[in-house]
């Protein structure tokens, strides 16, 4: 299994906290947030490679980072290329850019390098296995005034997914879609395809939108943590609720 970790934005929201440092390489607690992400990654059996694919603004930080960070995986650091907004790849376009720098033909893990979680990556891998499908991974969310800022998906009894709609104004279900996902070796060519029908590049949740009619996909249900920092006012929130 490959896994690559997306930290190619530019969180304009965030500014002007991001403004000279990438979201995913600001602290919590004293530790990166991409830090934690490794961390749960090196508990996942079968993982060899860990491939971040970063911005040309931010590229000579995470070179920096990669040398002190913690990892018995691999770690690389991909370049998209990119210098800000206006010429971003957007999510999609990230993912395949490394599928086709490293010629990806193998399972593959992504996460949003902004994710800071504390579910266990290790037992969503063991239900990915098991269900042996491409998969999402879903949290029940009480607060239904904020579903229409989320990825939602509609599933049946046994976790298969029936619908996922990104941000929808009418929500289907309560069931909020988080941005790490887990495809099979045979799917990962798709993300071109994808591209070449000309879809949207950007939110990594619309592709296995798209996917989902076209393949079985199933949800890995959790009940932990996962925050989504977006904000200034998320970002200390969050600072706040792990500070030793």
């Amino acid at each position: 299994m490959k896994a690559i970790i997306l930290a190619a934005g530019y969180a304009t929201r965030l500014y002007p906290l991001t403004l000279h440092k990438s979201k995913a390489l600001l602290p919590i607690n004293k530790k990166p947030i991409i830090d934690y992400i490794i961390d749960e990654m090196n508990h996942v059996e079968g993982l060899d490679e860990i491939y971040v694919v970063t911005n040309s603004r931010f590229y000579e930080q995470f070179l920096d980072w990669a040398k002190t960070v913690h990892s018995k995986v691999p770690v690389f650091i991909l370049d998209d290329g990119t210098t800000d907004d206006s010429n971003k790849r957007g999510a999609i376009g990230d993912i395949s850019f490394v599928i086709q720098e490293m010629k990806i033909d193998d399972e593959l893990m992504v996460i949003a390098g902004d994710n800071f979680f504390t579910y266990s990556l290790k037992d969503y891998v063991d239900y990915f296995h098991e269900k042996n499908r491409d998969c999402v991974c879903v949290k029940v969310w009480e607060d239904k005034e904020s579903l229409s800022q989320f990825g939602i998906a509609l599933l049946n009894e046994k976790g298969l997914v029936l619908d996922i709609e990104e941000k929808p104004q009418q929500p289907k279900s309560n069931t909020v879609v988080f941005a790490t996902y887990l495809y099979k070796k045979e799917t990962v060519p798709l993300f071109a395809t994808y591209l070449a029908e000309g879809n949207k590049p950007d939110a990594p949740g619309n592709f296995p939108a798209w996917l989902y009619r076209r393949k079985e996909v199933y949800a890995y249900t959790f009940t932990e943590e996962c925050y989504d920092i977006g904000t200034p006012e998320s970002y200390r929130e969050v600072c706040e609720m792990f500070e030793d």
